[in-house]
């Protein structure tokens, strides 16, 4: 499976934070998808334009089954990453972002102030997380089997003869 992860960060975009959601994103769906699974990574700031930019590429050219953005998905002025999600998107499969601040409230009050959002393009099924780590962690721990499936079905293969995964 290709992989595409894109870290949204004014910060970590001008190398004054260090990107720690972004491997994060890779160590955990390594342990859920396995090694052959190859990735590609941006780090973008957060602009509208710049982040719809690095999804289209990752989905149209560089033909990824799978994106990955962390981080922008909150309320503040500068928090745009799902709509730049929202402009490029096919499909949009609300039960992801729904799953995720359900799962995330029982243990962070606030994560129901989360935006993130999810869908398809093309052959892409596209998934904005939190910016934190251990929210990455967590969020892809709850949605892997989906993500597993999604892709399979976005492939045109049949999701009955895919080994299932935790």
């Amino acid at each position: 499976m290709k992989i595409g992860r894109i870290t949204v960060s004014d910060r970590a975009n001008a190398g004054i934070y260090e990107d720690r959601s972004g491997p994060e994103i890779e160590k955990v769906l390594r342990e859920f998808l396995g090694d052959t699974t190859t990735f590609e990574s941006a780090i973008v700031p957060d602009e509208v334009d710049l982040i719809a930019a690095a999804l289209k590429n990752f989905a149209d050219e560089l033909k990824c089954d799978l994106v990955v953005t962390t981080g922008g998905t909150g309320i503040s002025a500068r928090d745009v990453t799902p709509e730049a999600t929202k402009i490029i998107l096919e499909k949009e499969l609300p039960g992801f972002g729904e799953i995720m601040r359900v799962q995330s409230f029982a243990k962070v009050k606030t994560a129901i102030l989360s935006r993130a959002v999810a869908g398809t393009r093309g052959k892409s099924l596209i998934v904005n997380l939190p910016g934190k780590p251990s929210a990455v962690r967590e969020c892809l721990e709850i949605l892997a089997p989906a993500i597993r499936e999604g892709v399979v079905h976005l492939r045109g293969e049949d999701p009955h003869e895919i080994p299932k995964i935790k």
